[in-house]
């Protein structure tokens, strides 16, 4: 095996937000692909009703095309308000084609006149990892917070704007990078996939 700081890894996604996070998270040790290396791989249809049922169906289509380690991830948004919702669903909440300025205006509609001590929900990332010659390992990191009154901040992407991470008052949006990735469920998932590769 090559060592960690070339370690070569496709990220089985056309999200190029997602693929851009994944990136910054972690670091120069990997050098990150994404689907235009496999133009030929399918999108695949997340029929899951759970994100590990999810991520395993992409880890599955991702080892079929290309011959090193690859990676997946599926996350979402889970609002104890709305019981759990969007969950896996996080990206389709307000219909199948909605954009994410549909779903987070769907959410903010469904959270009208919710306290904010009822407003409490998560972020769940779960990470798949896997190649033709290795068994899939899943990496789970869950951030806790509260749901905003309305959007702030202009950084980040999906609910971002609405998201207060417990212990700040700020939203994912209106943070950097450093200080988002140091406290959200993909940087916590993908630093148990960084430590995996450190011992290997």
């Amino acid at each position: 095996m090559t060592h960690v700081s070339k370690q070569r890894l496709l990220f089985a996604t056309r999200n190029e937000a997602k693929v851009r996070e994944v990136r910054e998270i972690l670091g120069t040790r990997f050098h990150v692909e994404d689907l235009s290396v496999c133009p030929e791989m399918p999108e695949v249809e997340e029929t899951g009703v759970t994100f590990e049922e999810n991520v395993l169906l992409k880890i599955r289509e991702g080892v079929r095309h290309y011959a090193g380690w690859v990676l997946a991830d599926d996350s979402g948004l889970e609002v104890d308000a709305l019981d759990g919702a969007p969950g896996v669903r996080s990206a389709r909440f307000a219909g199948e084609k909605a954009t994410m300025a549909d779903n987070r205006a769907l959410l903010l509609e469904q959270m009208r006149g919710v306290s904010m001590k009822k407003r409490t929900a998560r972020f769940r990332c779960v990470v798949a990892l896997a190649s033709r010659k290795e068994r899939s390992r899943l990496f789970c990191g869950i951030v806790e917070g509260r749901i905003a009154t309305d959007e702030k901040g202009e950084r980040g992407f999906g609910y971002d704007s609405l998201f207060i991470p417990a212990g700040d008052e700020r939203t994912f949006a209106e943070m950097t990078s450093d200080e988002k990735h140091a406290l959200s469920h993909r940087g916590r998932a993908l630093l148990e996939l960084a430590d995996f590769f450190a011992n290997v």
